[in-house]
């Protein structure tokens, strides 16, 4: 009696809950991890600060249009590959075994960059507006240490439950910066800038650190793959939510952007080092209001919760995704009956998010740029060179598996979206120094590369290990669920049919 239950109770214990998404809620997830609010008056601003470059709606132009390119390819592979670990699996199956665990290991710093990074940003942004509002001294890591609960407790909640709140926050969100944003068009102050949509500013001097600022805004819309196990119909709900999300950040983002610019005047930027974050609600003000300024700087700080709850759900998903396979430790690989939260890795997440949390709190750290914008930007690098590679791995993905595709989805825009995204790739790295807005040479331009390098390569290292000493686990890496449903090799000769050429 007891042998014929083990089947179905190991298989719940492994699986991600089934046909919980549609497109309205991937799209959610996938906007609510852009964080709209966070980007136009949080990065853009602090951006312009440390960069002194204005050419960002241009760049987010720019920055859509590869990756509606890319995402062909992208989303095709998706009709063919349903994994949580989307970047994983895909780099798994297209490259090798190897370069797939390295990728994983870099999604992962990568995510966690942008993760804390909201920690960071919150705390420092709330923290002089508790004071305004409730006349509350509260320290930056008091309020970030608040969040972190919020977050650690949605995580391993229903996903369902988590879109719901995602949904209100975001809808609120995206109202308010068009409000806001026509605002600034009807202020006596505004002026039509063609600065941030100057074509030349891609080609120029730091073209590669708005680039990389771009990519920041865009980051989550991957997730619509990362969520396929979970959703209704993935062959419709993925490719549509990933072109509707596309879309809407880059439109919503790039006359956000512009209007901002236009209404702050000339001194834009040395606006934007003296006001900061501010400054998005600042040159509204005239036109809304205090009561309306205030309420933005609310859903501000619930942008960046929204954006918290988002990226911890794709690392949670990453981390069971890797622990399914035998990669990370198998009680990563395990979900709560009932709702399909991955919950362990969950908890490793919201565990080393409150270790940096207290860390910066200790040394004393600046959370607004060491913590959110240095975070944001060295996750933004990480996350452009994740789809640059995966877009290599759809090519030879589709090389060995050509059945289904049409030419222009499984070559054409694979090899045009791997060009261009090698050119950005190379702007942005050589631009670092730009981005941090430090001097060339200095310890974030080397670290960052240097972190994701080695951690890369750790991650290639490991799948070698498991290549020799246990084959069992390597044959499994990229499959997904296929490898969770057996713990022997004899259980994956199905799924490994027609897949030999990955090594």
């Amino acid at each position: 009696m007891s042998t014929t239950q083990t089947p179905p109770q190991s298989q719940l214990s492994t699986a991600l809950a089934r046909d919980r998404l549609g497109v309205a809620a991937v799209v959610f997830f996938v906007m609510s991890a852009a964080a709209p609010l966070t980007v136009v008056a949080g990065v853009v601003p602090t951006g312009l600060a440390v960069t002194g470059l204005t050419g960002i709606s241009i760049a987010f132009i720019a920055m859509a249009i590869v990756l509606a390119i890319f995402a062909v390819g992208y989303v095709a592979m998706a009709r063919h590959i349903a994994n949580a670990g989307a970047f994983y699996a895909y780099i798994s199956q297209g490259i090798g075994r190897p370069f797939g665990v390295g990728a994983a290991w870099l999604a992962l710093l990568a995510y966690n960059c942008f993760q804390i990074a909201a920690y960071g940003g919150f705390g420092a942004i709330a923290s002089p507006l508790f004071k305004d509002w409730f006349g509350l001294d509260i320290q930056w890591w008091v309020l970030a240490l608040i969040c972190w609960a919020i977050t650690a407790v949605l995580g391993v909640r229903d996903v369902a439950v988590n879109g719901k709140v995602l949904a209100t926050l975001l809808v609120a969100e995206i109202i308010l910066v068009v409000v806001f944003s026509f605002a600034d068009i009807f202020s006596p102050n505004f002026n039509p800038s063609t600065a941030p949509v100057d074509l030349g500013s891609l080609v120029g001097t730091g073209s590669g650190a708005l680039l990389a600022m771009a990519i920041t805004g865009f980051v989550g819309f991957e997730q619509s793959v990362v969520f396929s196990e979970e959703s209704r119909d993935p062959r419709r709900t993925v490719p549509r939510a990933t072109y509707i999300a596309i879309a809407l950040i880059a439109v919503l983002y790039g006359f956000a952007s512009w209007a901002m610019i236009s209404a702050a005047g000339d001194d834009v930027v040395t606006r934007a080092g003296n006001e900061g974050p501010d400054l998005f609600f600042n040159v509204a003000s005239d036109q809304l209001g205090s009561a309306a300024v205030h309420l933005g700087h609310a859903l501000f700080l619930t942008s960046l919760i929204a954006a918290m709850i988002s990226f911890h759900n794709i690392i949670s998903r990453y981390t069971f995704s890797l622990g399914r396979e035998g990669v990370l430790p198998r009680t990563f690989g395990r979900t709560v009956p009932g709702t399909g939260a991955p919950k362990n890795g969950s908890l490793a997440q919201s565990a080393l998010g409150l270790i940096v949390i207290v860390l910066y709190a200790v040394m004393g750290w600046d959370p607004l740029v060491q913590m959110f914008f240095w975070g944001g930007s060295a996750g933004g690098i990480g996350v452009l060179l994740l789809i640059t590679v995966t877009s290599i791995a759809v090519i030879g993905y589709f090389a060995r598996h050509p059945e289904g595709e049409d030419v222009w989805h499984r070559i054409g825009a694979p090899v045009l979206g791997t060009i261009l995204l090698l050119v950005m790739s190379y702007l942005a790295l050589t631009n670092i120094a730009t981005l941090f807005g430090v001097e060339p040479g200095s310890g974030p331009t080397w670290v960052v590369p240097l972190a994701f390098a080695v951690v890369s390569v750790a991650g290639i290292l490991w799948a070698l290990v498991l290549r020799s000493s246990r084959p069992d686990v390597y044959q499994g890496i990229g499959l997904g669920a296929r490898s969770a449903t057996s713990g022997t090799t004899g259980g994956f000769s199905a799924a490994l049919a027609g897949d030999q050429g990955v090594k």
